[in-house]
């Protein structure tokens, strides 16, 4: 619900800030005191369009802040979170619009920045105004088939139909991508034909690159490495071995260690010369085993350096094959095993695309069908209701002064455009005098008939919307069992919701929960409009004065009570 509104600079208004409640609030006053400020600002802070002449005289910027409080589940939430705007379920909702004396417009809502086409979005679901020359919501074809819905209570026919919709776009999507792959494959089925030949005679693997080029680089460098290696085995072995000369030194070193036997435990010389053999001994014998470590060594090494014959232009020639393939295909050397699976994959869908095709038109056909049928039952739901929500306006509209009119629910079935929400073309109309077409809402009914009719619509729908309602003098050109019938019928509508009327109806005002006075007098510097919230004691003075016109009558006082008290 609006729970405040607050006016700086508004035209005649230069500071106010109104608390509303729950409920039917009036707002009365003579004519030209400034009602149409209040809608005008509220307007405002919804997104409507803003003049610069909206801001009072002698001011450099108007601001209007309307601050809702709407229930956990109200749809807007899910229109803030769509745009960003971090706001909580069940938080207030603060639209603030200031407008500067050059006609500039800013937005915010909750003091984040926003687009004025956001405000506009949200005042759509918060508010809904019906004036003398401003109908929208019910006016608004647009929102027709969800309020028939609403009230048909459609939801499970709703979702079937949904759920059909889904599968069939999901199918002809599917029959569509079949469709434009066959037909673009086809064109290329001589080029996918042969380089799924030649990438499959290649056969490249994945990584064979890498390996293949440190293969080349080894093999490059084998014949000289083997040169080298031969001329170290060479030059190690020597003239006459020196392996040889190596055992031969060892072995006389041995009979000098023989020899040496008989002295062991010498001390001096023979001690000296006894340790000084052995460690040549140690030295010699080490240099052996090292040496022939050595010789197997570059051995084993030659051997492995010792490659097949041309074992290089085979590698060279598979590195080059692999290459040569990638560039034609514009791919990495790793990437073609997968290229040519896709290939592969896409030949096959021309050789096999009839039986896909065929497959995906089965399955588009059978989607079709289930969509038919959702789509049926929900418009037969739909006429039903129909006939049963113009049934309930027409005994609405009699005591609304309205009893030659006639009202329907136009609901066309165009199975040419089907959506989400079924095929059909849901449409609000009237016919206000006898033997008169039917029409469209705001296109046949005048102004006061406009708010009467949308009256009597939202008495009927109540429960199925969950916005402020404002009506606009919708007790127009009407008074007595009318006025009070329309009264009636604002209290109730106000009952599980809340509902502004301005009004010049004492009928209508006394039926209110809170009533609010428009005056407008004039100030220290110029004209100005003020808003009172009225207690009962000036509620009554106010009813009465709006009974008797400018002198207030103890007559007119006694029928302000019989009205409050009805």
């Amino acid at each position: 619900m609006l729970a405040s509104l607050s006016i700086r600079d508004i035209v005649l208004i230069d500071s106010l800030d109104l608390m509303f409640d729950a409920g039917l609030s009036a707002l009365t006053g003579e004519t030209g005191a400034g009602k149409s400020i209040l809608l005008g600002a509220l307007g405002l802070a919804c997104g409507e369009r803003a003049e610069r002449a909206q801001v009072r005289a002698g001011a450099d910027k108007a601001v209007a802040i309307a601050m809702f409080e709407p229930p956990v589940d109200h749809p807007v939430y899910a229109l803030l979170d769509e745009a960003g705007v971090d706001v909580e379920p069940g938080e207030a909702v603060i639209l603030r619009r200031t407008l500067t004396a050059d006609g500039r417009s800013r937005a915010h809502v909750n003091d984040q920045p926003a687009s004025v086409g956001l405000l506009a979005r949200l005042g759509e679901v918060l508010v809904e105004i019906h004036g003398q020359h401003d109908g929208r919501g019910l006016m608004d074809p647009k929102s027709h088939r969800g309020l028939l819905d609403a009230y048909a209570d459609a939801g499970a026919e709703l979702a079937a139909v949904k759920i059909a919709w889904t599968s069939l776009s999901d199918a002809r999507s599917r029959l569509d991508e079949l469709t434009d792959a066959r037909d673009k494959a086809a064109s290329e089925e001589a080029f996918l034909r042969g380089s799924v030949d030649e990438l499959e005679a290649l056969d490249p693997q994945a990584g064979e690159e890498a390996s293949l080029a440190a293969e080349r680089k080894f093999l490059q460098q084998a014949e000289s490495a083997l040169t080298e290696l031969n001329d170290a085995m060479e030059a190690v072995a020597g003239g006459d071995g020196l392996s040889n000369r190596l055992n031969t030194a060892l072995r006389g070193l041995e009979r000098v260690r023989g020899a040496l036997g008989e002295a062991d435990g010498a001390e001096g010389a023979a001690g000296e010369a006894q340790a000084s053999v052995q460690r040549a001994a140690g030295a010699l014998d080490r240099a052996l085993i090292e040496f022939n470590e050595a010789e197997e060594a570059l051995s084993d090494a030659a051997a492995r350096f010792d490659v097949e014959p041309g074992r290089l232009n085979e590698v060279e020639e598979r590195l080059f094959a692999l290459r040569a393939a990638a560039r034609k295909h514009s791919v990495d050397v790793d990437a073609l095993a997968e290229l040519r699976d896709r290939l592969a994959a896409r030949l096959d869908m021309i050789e096999h695309a009839d039986d896909r095709l065929k497959e995906a038109e089965g399955a588009l056909n059978a989607a079709q069908a289930d969509y038919a049928r959702a789509a049926k039952a929900l418009s037969a739901v739909r006429s039903k209701a129909g006939v049963a929500l113009a049934k309930a306006v027409e005994v609405e509209l009699a005591p609304l002064k309205m009893d030659k009119a006639r009202f329907q629910v136009r609901v066309d079935a165009d199975e040419d455009k089907p959506g989400a929400s079924g095929w059909d073309k849901i449409a609000f109309e009237v016919a206000t005098n006898p033997g008169a077409p039917f029409g469209a809402l705001d296109k046949i009914a005048s102004g006061g008939e406009l708010s009467r009719f949308a009256l009597a619509l939202k008495v009927c729908l109540v429960g199925e919307d969950a916005r402020t309602m404002v009506f606009d003098e919708v007790d127009q050109g009407v008074g007595g069992a009318v006025a009070d019938a329309v009264g009636s019928r604002l209290k109730r509508l106000a009952e599980t919701g809340q509902a502004l009327v301005v009004t010049h109806s004492p009928q209508v005002a006394a039926r209110a929960g809170t009533h609010y006075s428009i005056e407008k007098a004039e100030q220290s510097d110029g004209m100005r409009t003020t808003v009172r919230r009225l207690a009962d004691a000036d509620r009554r003075e106010e009813i009465a004065r709006m009974l008797s016109g400018a002198e207030i009558t103890d007559a007119a006082r006694a029928a302000a009570d019989q009205l409050m008290g009805s």
